[in-house]
């Protein structure tokens, strides 16, 4: 039995990497990302969170303003849930070079990274979420493509040891 879940483990790990997109995969993909020139001034966008059977768990609306200051792009994000909830992050992103970016934020556990390519950005970070009163760390994984000068769509993989938890979509509207 020990020996059948191992192959099974070892088979959904195999999975799991197959489906994963290769960024260079949109180098072609036209208009081109550009994080600073499509975050400057005001965005709005909408979301949901879908939990791992992609249930809808929880939508929320966000109002974004982003600033530049040399290379570096502050995001000043304020959500509102469907429940009522209200929340502010803000993300301070530094553009390193050759489409490459780090960023941090409160709830953000270290430092995300980054990079633009095409039409795409696929950013990484640690999350700390807050789930029926616990606290977890999880790993997401974002892919943003922009669709025209003022639409962007944002798939984000929620994982916890290596394995999909949950989902994120959000539609984002350039002011």
């Amino acid at each position: 039995m020990k020996i059948v879940r191992n192959y099974l483990c070892l088979f959904a790990a195999l999975l799991v990497t197959a489906c994963s997109s290769d960024i260079e995969d949109y180098r072609q993909a036209s208009p081109s990302f550009d994080l600073f020139e499509y975050f400057e001034g005001e965005t709005q966008a909408w979301g949901m969170v879908q939990d791992y059977s992609d249930k809808q768990t929880r939508r929320f609306e966000v109002s974004i303003v982003g600033t530049i200051e040399a290379d570096t792009l502050t995001l000043v994000e304020d959500f509102v849930f469907d429940d009522g909830e209200i929340t502010q992050r803000i993300w301070v992103i530094k553009r390193l070079g050759d489409g490459y970016y780090e960023g941090t934020a409160g709830d953000i556990i270290g430092i995300a990274t980054g990079r633009e390519v095409g039409n795409t950005l696929h950013w990484t970070y640690d999350f700390e979420i807050e789930v029926d009163g616990s606290q977890y760390t999880v790993a997401l994984d974002d892919w943003l493509h922009r669709q025209d000068d003022n639409h962007v769509f944002n798939l984000t993989s929620i994982r916890k040891f290596g394995v999909e938890v949950g989902r994120i979509t959000l539609f984002f509207d350039k002011q």
